[in-house]
């Protein structure tokens, strides 16, 4: 695992991001959010995942936006999380933020209206083809798969079904493809671990990524899985992220906007030695780009922005030097990356490696640079599937190695989240992998192709005759001339004719020479048999040593000659005095045969066997079974001498077991050596013995006790291989009942993989209704409110209402309604027409049904036996679907009115009455319209019958005398002109031909701003006896 590349370099898939530079030519305008239903994309599309292959293309550029993008990911419990949130950032932050969420696909989601509730930005269901815009929000509809693609949200049926779907690990690696280091993650409370690697895919892209303090989240499955994989840069509560997504921002900018100076360059040669002091590893020669933006990010999460300050701080605090050296090794990878790429690999490049090679054929394959296995075991699985499809067998060699001891130890272990499912084929998960609880763990026929080691591809020496080499997406992150030197070093490794796998961004640069290209476009390469490589290795200064700056050819060279002499004096000893060996593991199976072993092993009678034990010797079997079984119970092994019987003769045998350790193998061996034994010669012995006449009949009593000794001995022997024949039976009889017994636990591991598929759709179902419960609760609680708010609305009216549905059943009623009919809370839904009415000779039911069957209102005033008066109102009882599902019934207390009223038309009778007996007439006239309104007693004053049409001011001068009309009108004019009092006298020609003396008077009515708008007054009837004497014109118009 190497530092991870800048957004210029990073391998997005072959697509080459666009730099601030070059921002400029984008030409897509962001569109500010709506909210129309989103329509899916086609399937042909394939959005986001099947968008591998569109992704794929190296001459495709990347649409970085000119803000930063925020995917949010939560699941259960991620509404609370998303209001707080949204309650605390500010609405001109100049992010974007997309929301994806586990909903349930056959419900519509509330969360957009939701959160509208919580924020001003605007908040709008994601639609295809969207583009996404600073400061708004776009939240993912149901049952739909969403990715990023050049700016625009891209939409899609999901493929996948229920409960294997990672949307939010979809989208954040889609937005890290296509956004880089403006990519932001967010993982807030959800069960399970969906959105872990779309955080390694947003750290690797140089981005930011934020996760929830686990202590504060309602559930904490997503945040606790981000955390304990390291891909969290914050922890912190929901409620301060925006602080610090904010200050994190600000901080890289500042660095991005402004050249390094000086100091700053000192600053970070200072830091990468304390990281070469502390670890041992010198990034010297990566990238300063690449260095300098992880080193950033350091900073800003310790709110530190020179580079100077932050060597002290690591000079101070040593475990910022490992959390450091951690960041610059963050990297991207995944199950079979390029999907294109691996095709290609299968079908032209594999069947290239294996074309003429012979059964058994060693394969040598290195990944250099495999971060946590996902690449090393890709390539394992096809080469596995390839030797199934042919029906060929090769030995593989696998070796795959990497600078991060924490990522080799993942690799090692082989469990990998569920989230690899989004990856890996569903036959293949099927096959390759064993489902268990946390995860899919790598089948041990896989994992024993594979040998993980710790390695510095720099300065460490490489492994060599090999048939393939995978170096994808390492040399990005190093300067060129590294690179250069780093291309022969390869070609060294390499059998000619072996093949080089590269990733898009990558090429063999300035060496055309030592390797053939087989596919430009994934970047496969073929080695050819010249020897320039290792010219140029020794000539390059590469040289694998701890340090890769010091140079000693001369005495290395003296150490490999050194080293080919004791390796040679070695191999000659060995074959000439090392008594002949096997090598076999704990259960007696021969690995490695070392000498000749013909006289103690023979193949056994049967079905073919490598087995220790049962191709020994008649004398051996018993022996080393039993040795074998203390090895394995760990207990020491003494030395034997045992008697073997080959071809007739007997020969004493020393057996020894010694166990081996391999680092590599993984598991306990051990040497069983065979030797024999020199025995004294009988012939030399015998003639001392003849001489020794006086011992004859003792020797002969001892001979016949060894005879019988020798008897005993064949009959235990006998028992003994009676025992052994039955055991072998046995045993073959348990080998038989253990293979029916792994048949049957092969059915229950299907079984358990068919319920563990059951347990993630429900525990997916689990969720979404978790999540659709949350928004119904939310709903529930905004209709609680609305339901108090109508409540407190309708007892406050004063107003008696019923709601009365299509059969007159009473569905609800005001507490003002019981005092017009008798009703009891426990009345509702019985029929109307049930309950007593206080109405006096009214039949409300009769004309709440007309309203039914008519659809129109009516109104009447109802007279009730304690004296109120309600006027009452019928109207349908319309729906928001405007359906009519019965009628509403409304009492408006109006006894005030109806007594005030009777008072009024009291009030002006009695003024109609006074003014016939004092002979006045009223009138008023508007000025606006000029029409004058009468009494009745001005239209007998003057002659003209009640109602006629009113005058006009024109019209009633006519009626006056010639030499009255100035004098009237001047008069007027001063009333309506400057609001002077109206008073004149006149005398008027009536119908009928007689004369009237007239005394009027009246006062001015102004508006707001003060302009008369009306006048109002009253006639008198003067009769000639009471007319004032020097009454005329000039005098009527004075006292005006």
């Amino acid at each position: 695992m190497y530092p991870a590349p800048s957004p210029a370099q990073a391998p997005h898939k072959g697509i080459a991001v666009v730099t601030k530079k070059s921002k400029a030519k984008a030409t897509d305008k962001p569109a500010a959010p709506k909210n129309p239903k989103s329509q899916p994309t086609p399937k042909s599309r394939l959005a986001p995942k099947s968008r591998q292959a569109q992704e794929s293309q190296p001459s495709q550029e990347a649409h970085i936006a000119g803000f930063h993008i925020v995917g949010m990911g939560a699941s259960a419990g991620g509404l609370e999380a998303f209001e707080q949130f949204f309650r605390s950032v500010s609405p001109d932050s100049g992010m974007a933020f997309v929301l994806v969420s586990h909903l349930d696909p056959s419900h519509a989601s509330i969360l957009t209206e939701i959160l509208q509730r919580t924020t001003v930005m605007p908040v709008a269901e994601a639609q295809d083809q969207m583009a996404v815009a600073p400061n708004g929000v776009y939240v993912i509809p149901p049952n739909r798969d969403m990715a990023i693609f050049h700016g625009v949200l891209q939409l899609s049926v999901p493929e996948q079904p229920r409960g294997q779907r990672m949307p939010i690990d979809a989208f954040l690696r889609s937005l890290a493809e296509d956004q880089g280091e403006n990519a932001i993650g967010v993982i807030l409370s959800g069960t399970g671990t969906d959105g872990t690697l779309g955080l390694r895919a947003i750290l690797g892209a140089g981005g930011v990524s934020l996760v929830q303090e686990p202590a504060t989240a309602k559930y904490d499955g997503m945040p606790a899985s981000a955390i304990q994989s390291g891909y969290a840069t914050h922890v912190l509560p929901v409620e301060k992220m925006p602080e610090v997504l904010l200050a994190s921002i600000h901080t890289l900018a500042v660095h991005q906007e402004t050249p390094p100076a000086p100091a700053a360059v000192s600053g970070m040669k200072r830091i990468l030695m304390q990281l070469r002091s502390a670890t041992g590893h010198d990034f010297t020669q990566y990238k300063k780009s690449t260095i300098g933006r992880r080193i950033e990010r350091r900073m800003s999460m310790h709110n530190i922005e020179d580079m100077e300050v932050y060597a002290r701080y690591l000079k101070e605090h040593p475990a910022e030097v490992k959390s450091l050296f951690n960041e610059l090794l963050i990297n991207v990878t995944s199950f079979f990356r390029d999907a294109e790429a691996f095709a290609t690999f299968k079908r032209d490049i594999i069947p290239l490696l294996f074309e003429g090679k012979p059964e058994g054929y060693v394969f040598r394959v290195w990944v250099a640079g495999c971060a946590s296995g996902e690449e090393a075991y890709s390539i394992a699985i096809m080469l596995r599937e390839f030797m199934d499809e042919t029906r060929q067998e090769f030995k593989i060699q696998l070796y795959s190695t990497d600078l991060d001891e924490d990522a080799i130890a993942v690799a090692r272990a082989g469990i990998y989240p569920p989230n690899i499912a989004q990856d890996v084929a569903p036959e293949r998960l099927r096959r390759f992998f064993i489902k268990e609880e946390a995860g899919y763990r790598v089948k041990k026929d896989i994992r024993e192709m594979v040998v993980f080691a710790t390695q510095n591809v720099i300065k460490d020496p490489p492994f060599t005759k090999l048939d393939l080499l995978s170096c994808r997406n390492l040399m990005i992150y190093l300067e060129p001339e590294l690179q250069n030197r780093l291309i022969p070093a390869f070609h060294y490794a390499l059998k000619p004719g072996g093949i080089l796998f590269l990733s898009p961004s990558e090429s063999i640069g300035n060496h055309p020479v030592l390797f053939a290209p087989l596919n430009r476009k994934w970047k496969f390469y073929r080695a050819t048999g010249t020897v320039a490589s290792t010219r140029a290795v020794m000539s390059g200064g590469l040289l694998w040593t701890k340090d890769p700056n010091t140079k000693e050819p001369d005495e290395a060279t003296k150490k490999l000659k050194e080293t080919n002499f004791a390796e040679l004096t070695r191999r000659v000893l060995l074959q000439s005095y090392a008594p002949a060996s096997v090598v076999t593991d704990l259960k007696g199976n021969i690995l490695f045969v070392h000498g000749d072993t013909g006289k103690y092993l023979r193949p056994a009678p049967g079905q073919a066997t490598l087995n220790v034990v049962e191709m020994a010797r008649e004398g051996l079997q018993l022996e080393l079974r039993a040795a074998l079984n203390s090895a394995g119970q760990g207990a020491p092994v003494p030395n034997r001498e045992v008697p073997v019987k080959t071809n007739g003769d007997s020969q004493i045998v020393s057996l020894s077991l010694r166990p081996l350790s391999d680092p590599e193998a993984g598991e306990k061996l051990l040497l069983v050596s065979f030797q024999d034994v020199a025995q004294p010669m009988p012939g030399k012995l015998a003639p001392g013995r003849r001489g020794r006449g006086k011992n004859t009949i003792q020797g002969e009593s001892e001979q016949l006790r060894i005879e019988e000794l020798e008897r005993e001995l064949a009959y235990s022997k006998e028992n003994l291989q009676a025992t052994i024949e039955e055991q072998q039976a046995s045993n073959e009889e348990l080998k038989s009942t253990n293979e029916e017994l792994q048949s049957t636990n092969e059915e229950l591991q299907s079984t358990n993989e068919e319920l563990e598929t059951s347990k993630e759709e429900l525990q997916s179902v689990n969720e979404e209704l978790i999540t659709v419960n949350t928004e119904l609760q939310a709903k529930i609680e905004q209709l609680a409110g609305m339901q108090n708010d109508m409540k407190n609305l309708l007892d406050n009216i004063n107003t008696g209402t019923i709601f009365l549905d299509e059969r007159m059943n009473i569905k609800r009623f005001t507490r003002e309604a019981a005092q017009v009919y008798r009703l009891a809370a426990s009345d509702v839904g019985r029929p109307l027409g049930d309950i007593k009415s206080n109405i006096e000779d009214e039949d409300l039911l009769a004309d709440a049904q007309t309203v039914l069957d008519t659809l129109a209102p009516c109104e009447r005033e109802v007279h009730t036996t304690g004296g109120a008066w309600y006027l009452a109102r019928i109207q349908p009882y319309r729906t928001l679907d405007n359906v009519i599902e019965g009628v509403v019934l409304t009492f408006v207390d109006i006894s005030d009115f109806k007594r005030t009223s009777k008072m009024v038309k009291r009030s002006e009778a009695m003024l109609a009455t006074a003014l016939r007996i004092a002979n006045l007439g009223c009138w008023e006239w508007d000025v606006d319209a000029d029409r004058a309104s009468w009494s009745p007693e001005m239209y007998d004053i003057f002659g003209y019958p009640g109602g006629s049409t009113p005058l006009s001011f024109k019209d009633f001068l006519e009626i006056l005398r010639p030499e009255d009309r100035e004098p009237v009108a001047a008069a007027m004019r001063a009333t309506v002109t400057a609001g002077a009092p109206y008073d004149v006298e006149y005398k008027i020609m009536r119908p009928d031909g007689t004369t009237r003396n007239i005394r009027a008077r009246g006062e001015a009515i102004a508006n707001s701003d003060g302009r008369v708008t009306r006048v109002i007054g009253t006639v008198l009837n003067v009769p000639e006896c009471c007319s004032t004497p020097s009454a005329s014109p000039a005098a009527a118009a004075t006292r005006s």
